[in-house]
């Protein structure tokens, strides 16, 4: 039977319903297949110009999987239609360049938050509105990285529109500590904040240096299909379910105290 208009939401023809209501979204489609090829009985719900999404079972919990393609105005687009099919809870899990000294090829940074240079959230909020993640997904993927041996770190974030730097360098936050910069995840907290949802976010650092990713070629020796990278990777797919995991487990005990 053929799924008609209506019961696919506009943008990323995503089903209005029958997604599990917590998810794993990360960039690039080729992931979201790699994630979903860990899941029990997975399946593919959709595609649609960036946007494939995959369900199936982690460890006896059902999750989504879902792409949202590359930078902050097209990734928002997905978070927003699924919240729209009914899911609450979603961790991103990409890749990002280190800004902290200490940050190594292939760890991971947990975020605490998110400076939003994103792009497209300064269209929907006041510029004074936070980026924050849920400290309970914080926490969560913080044990989850742990339980897995993963290296990793916490922090806030740098989201950033412009992958290549131009006139303007990257110097705004060299005192600032930031952990890491990426290209989507203020839109997924400011997102999450404005409809309720709790959300988090795991990267894998794959350039040791934000500041080195250009050089006069634009290229930089950049690099992000390494070894290195391609283990963190794999560990922080683990870490991003696992986290959905506890974060279930933590809202069902929850649940059963309050009665």
């Amino acid at each position: 039977m053929s799924t008609t208009a209506p019961d696919l939401l506009p943008i990323t023809r995503v089903p209005r319903t029958g997604l599990p209501p917590r998810a794993v979204v990360v960039g690039d489609p080729a992931r979201a297949a790699a994630v979903a090829g860990l899941l029990d009985d997975a399946e593919e719900v959709s595609s649609h110009r960036e946007y494939r999404v995959f369900r199936g079972v982690w460890r006896g919990l059902p999750v989504t999987v879902a792409s949202h393609g590359v930078g902050g105005p097209g990734a928002i687009l997905l978070f927003q239609e699924l919240a729209d099919a009914g899911v609450r809870t979603l961790i991103r899990f990409g890749t990002a360049g280190a800004m902290r000294r200490g940050i190594g090829d292939g760890d991971l940074v947990v975020a605490e938050a998110a400076v939003r240079d994103d792009g497209v959230t300064q269209q929907l909020v006041p510029a004074e509105y936070p980026a924050v993640s849920a400290p309970e997904a914080v926490l969560a993927l913080t044990r989850a990285a742990r339980e897995a041996g993963a290296p990793h770190h916490r922090g806030i974030v740098w989201t950033r529109a412009a992958f290549q730097p131009g006139l303007i360098p990257l110097t705004s936050y060299d005192r600032a500590e930031l952990a890491a910069i990426e290209m989507e995840l203020s839109a997924l907290f400011v997102t999450a904040s404005l409809r309720g949802l709790v959300a988090g976010g795991v990267l894998v650092v794959d350039g040791a240096n934000a500041d080195e990713l250009v050089d006069t070629e634009g290229t930089g020796g950049y690099n992000p299909h390494r070894d290195v990278v391609a283990e963190g990777v794999a560990r922080g797919s683990v870490v991003a379910l696992d986290a959905l995991r506890i974060l279930a487990e933590d809202a069902s005990r929850a649940g059963d105290e309050a009665r």
